[in-house]
């Protein structure tokens, strides 16, 4: 638990060194908002004992990425985040929408397609706000968020 703390730290320093001395980043903000996102929901799992195996795992036979692939003791977790840094419109699980499952659940299958024993698999969504005045996220997870088609 402690090496994940002292990882998150030093993962967090050196973004702030990097803001501070490298040229700022061609993306728009709310990429870099969706990445830190991400990186949060990446430590938050881990925190509640997600061994996580895969970030950003796209395919080149389907359209889309999954933003983080972990298993949750025995079950493989494909899992979707989506940030936000105001809660006023919607949830930000309701983003993930038909289309968006359509997509998730290829790409999952192309993964699927190259492990060498069978699982057990669900979809999880991580939603994490960045809210008011403080640094630290809001962080919920929905496991098992939507069925597999």
């Amino acid at each position: 638990m402690l090496s994940g703390r002292l990882t998150h730290a030093t993962v967090r320093a050196l973004d702030w060194l990097a803001s501070h001395t490298l040229k700022p980043e061609e993306i728009p903000q709310h990429q870099r908002t969706g990445r830190r996102g991400e990186e949060d929901a990446y430590f938050y799992l881990r925190r509640l004992g997600y061994v996580m195996v895969a970030r950003n795992f796209r395919s080149p036979r389907r359209r889309g990425e999954i933003d983080l692939i972990g298993w949750d003791g025995d079950v493989l977790c494909f899992i979707e985040v989506k940030t936000r840094t105001t809660r006023d419109v919607k949830p930000a699980e309701a983003a993930v929408d038909r289309d968006k499952r359509r997509q998730l659940n290829g790409v999952a299958q192309e993964y699927l397609r190259h492990l060498s024993a069978e699982c057990e698999w669900r979809f999880d969504v991580v939603s994490v706000y960045y809210c008011g005045l403080t640094s630290h996220p809001q962080c919920e997870l929905f496991k098992n968020a939507f069925p597999a088609q």
